[in-house]
């Protein structure tokens, strides 16, 4: 009986302890919600929500959060750099949806030091080498031509480089332009410059956030062994009409948003035009001559509900540059994306994405009495479906699948009436995994991994090519064949030990791949380079990276020191063979020799985040080697985009509230180059004679940049007068260095240094409602 009753006590003990934790699971609610910004309606990234003493998260890309609270009243408050906190009370007793509409702050801090969010992120994010580019901040660095602009920003950044003048591409840790992933909402944008560079491709009007990966990769991402460059557009407000218009010297341009259905649909656009050509219609001499740009950005934000919203953007951009009769160059980009981001629970959310982008290049010149044409293009199509799981404030993790087809014009040739041109298709498709946890408040660990497939595809011929470059066999595969498949697997790791809340340390591995691959016959990216993709002879390129690092804020959070090293090996660099351009073949694989990379350095910087005068230097040392059988003799090699030293000085300095002036200068290792060691006669024809690779070096480059702002804020209309100084001491850097047989000494040569600028002055004028 006792022991009965024992047995009976301890079911209805156990039953009353399940029955109690049933009561109390079930007075456990979510609260989620979506933060935003009072003016625009962008979602505010990284927002920092509370609910009593100790619950907390901060908001995702889209600006959506979600926290789990027990029931009963309570206050619930929302707080992000540069914008006026919210507090509410609340009383919970279901699962509850609250949003928040923020303002900006009008406040002025004197003592109190406020941070923007670019800053916490090197302190707190898990990733090394990640850099939120704070548009509002980028405000505020030089105005060069008359325009804000986000790739001359991003080049200031330490492990980040300019080629030079005249290129639109950057570098990063030791990588070529074409080694950077550059997406423009989704989409792949290539060679991201207009005219040769001296504007971004990138409306600085039409951009709502943008975040650079150089370190660990978050494992979402593909297609690039250096860099990848997320850039996402403005989707407008849904509430009230806003816009601008800006005149300069050299471009104009205007953007307006608002409510197409209030709190339904909403629209963004944006246009910018350069009118250099206008100008040329006034001199005899260029008057049938063209150089100009122009691009669009539109974008449309459909609430459905609160579960489903749906966005279309769109973008074009074209350069024209034409010299009366003789030649006549065109190329661009058209990029159009449609995402639906869709809520299933509290928990779990996805964004679809599908994106088409093409890039073409035309040039046309006329040889004596001949039309001679070089076209190409790259296009691609794809579907990218992420998956975002948040269980808690210290977890989350996404999953998803990725599959593109390319379809890629290498090169056609009308010379005379000989044709020529090379097409090649391939599908690329990947799945992966990325799990971000905040173990504990020190420390945090963020691992992936990724498996991607590449396939050519049949339709066009594929060779077998010897050793002299001639081809031996020929493969014509049926249309749509997978003709070679290679796989790739790809492992994602990274740690981030917060010493303090001030001070962390972070260590990453990261390998990467991709399958397009531009090959440049100068050293610098041009519109027209040629383009190679993974064949049966050209495989993936891949690279390892490792990183460590180290960041601390100091003096009242005013001061931030920071300093990286990093290691990167990369398998498959392709070069030209020796006396091999671009054009020497239309079958591009004839003209390449693989082989193996290195590059490797330390990036440190100094920056000041808050006061009236802000700013940081930023220090590269770094090497960039290939080694390629049949190049250099066999030995390693410095890399013709190698810079051994890089050095970036920002100053920015708040007069008052209308005065703003800001410098900035640079200075880089110049380029490597080849020259020729020995000159000799064939034929009453003088040659060169060339042995090492890349052997010597260009003149160092560096510039200044100077501009000065006002900004007078009324009530309705703010207007704005920017002036500046492109390279303000006239420094003449190298654009092009060629080697010509001198006349008077017939066993020498001469060298000959083109320069492009020396000094730009510009003025613009902004008006914004």
């Amino acid at each position: 009986m006792d022991k009965t009753n024992h047995t009976l006590r301890g079911v209805l003990t156990s039953l009353l302890m399940f029955c109690s934790f049933y009561i109390i699971a079930a007075d456990i609610y979510s609260i989620s919600g979506r933060v935003t910004d009072n003016e625009t309606g962008e979602p505010l990234i990284g927002a920092s929500i509370t609910y009593g003493q100790s619950m907390g998260t901060v908001t995702d890309t889209d600006g959506k959060y979600t926290l789990q609270a027990s029931s009963g009243d309570g206050k619930i408050a929302c707080s992000y750099i540069g914008y006026e906190s919210i507090v509410r009370s609340i009383q919970l007793s279901s699962d509850t949806i609250i949003d928040f509409s923020m303002l900006t702050s009008t406040n002025e801090l004197s003592d109190v030091v406020v941070l923007a969010k670019s800053v916490t992120d090197r302190v707190k994010s898990t990733q090394p080498g990640m850099e939120r580019i704070d548009i509002s901040e980028m405000a505020k660095t030089p105005v060069i031509f008359g325009e804000r602009d986000i790739i001359k920003s991003l080049q200031l950044l330490p492990g980040v480089s300019a080629e030079g003048d005249g290129t639109g591409g950057f570098q990063v840790r030791g990588g070529t332009p074409s080694q950077n992933l550059v997406l423009l909402d989704d989409a792949p944008i290539i060679n991201s410059g207009h005219l040769f560079g001296f504007f971004s491709t990138f409306n600085d009007e039409a951009l709502a956030s943008a975040t650079l990966y150089k370190g660990q990769i978050p494992a979402k991402f593909s297609g690039a062994t250096s860099s990848v460059f997320d850039v996402s557009t403005k989707s407008g407000n849904q509430d009230k009409y806003g816009g601008m218009f800006s005149i300069g010297l050299l471009s104009a341009k205007f953007d307006i948003a608002g409510p197409i259905i209030k709190d339904k649909l909403s629209f963004s656009a944006s246009a910018r035009r350069s009118y250099m050509d206008m100008f040329l219609k006034f001199t005899d001499q260029f008057k049938d001559n063209s150089l100009y740009f122009y691009d669009i950005n539109a974008k449309i934000n459909y609430i459905v509900n609160y579960k489903n919203r749906l966005y279309v953007s769109f973008f074009v951009g074209r350069d024209n540059l034409g010299m009366s009769d003789m030649m006549n160059m065109q190329w661009g980009n058209i990029a159009t994306t449609v995402k639906w981001y869709h809520i299933y629970n509290d928990v779990l959310s996805s964004n679809l994405s599908l994106y088409h982008s093409n890039f073409v290049n035309d040039m046309g010149m006329q040889v004596t009495s001949e039309d001679d044409n070089m076209t190409g293009h790259l296009k691609q199509t794809g579907i990218k479906y992420v998956f975002s799981w948040n269980p808690d404030e210290s977890h989350r993790a996404d999953f998803g699948f990725y599959t593109a087809l390319m379809d890629l014009k290498s090169a056609e040739w009308i010379i005379g009436p000989t044709r020529q041109r090379e097409l090649r298709r391939s599908w690329e498709s990947g799945i992966w995994i990325n799990d971000d946890w905040a173990i504990n408040e020190h420390f945090h660990i963020m691992g992936g991994l990724r498996l991607g497939m590449i396939s050519a595809l049949g339709g066009s011929p594929y060779y077998q090519i010897n050793s002299d470059g001639a081809i031996t066999d020929t493969y014509n595969p049926k249309k749509g064949h997978l003709f070679k498949t290679y796989f790739s697997l790809e492992p994602r790791l990274s740690f981030n030990y917060q010493i303090t809340d001030l001070q962390s340390v972070k260590v990453a591995y990261c390998r990467s791949s991709q399958n397009i691959h531009a090959i440049r016959s100068t050293g610098s990216s041009m519109p027209f380079d040629r383009y190679a993709m993974t064949s049966n002879i050209i495989k993936p390129q891949t690279a390892d990276q490792i990183s460590a690092g180290y960041v601390a804020l100091f003096g009242n959070s005013k001061w931030e020191v920071s300093g990286e090293a990093f290691y990167k090996s990369i398998n498959h660099i392709y070069d030209y063979k020796d006396g091999k351009s671009f054009n020497s073949e239309i079958e591009i694989e004839r003209l390449l020799l693989g082989g193996k990379g290195r590059a490797y350095g330390l990036e440190l910087t100094l920056r000041k985040n808050a006061g009236r005068f802000t700013g940081w230097v930023g220090y590269t040392l770094s090497w960039s080697q290939n080694k390629i059988a049949g190049i250099n003799n066999d030995k390693w090699y410095t890399a013709g985009n190698d810079r051994r030293h890089d050095i970036s000085v920002v100053g920015i300095y708040e007069i008052n509230k209308n005065w703003n002036i800001s410098g900035a200068w640079v200075f880089n290792t110049g380029q490597a180059l080849t020259a020729p060691s020995a000159k000799y006669e064939v034929d009453g024809i003088h040659m060169f004679h060339y042995t090492e690779r890349n052997g010597y070096r260009a003149p160092s480059y560096h510039r200044l940049d100077l501009s000065a702002t006002y900004t007078h804020i009324g009530k309705k209309l703010t207007y704005e007068w920017s002036f500046g100084i492109y390279n303000a001491y006239s420094r003449y850097n190298p654009f092009l260095i060629v080697f010509k047989s001198d006349e008077n000494a017939p066993s020498r040569f001469k060298t000959m240094k083109y320069s492009l600028f020396g000094l730009v002055p510009s003025v613009s004028y902004t008006l914004k409602f």
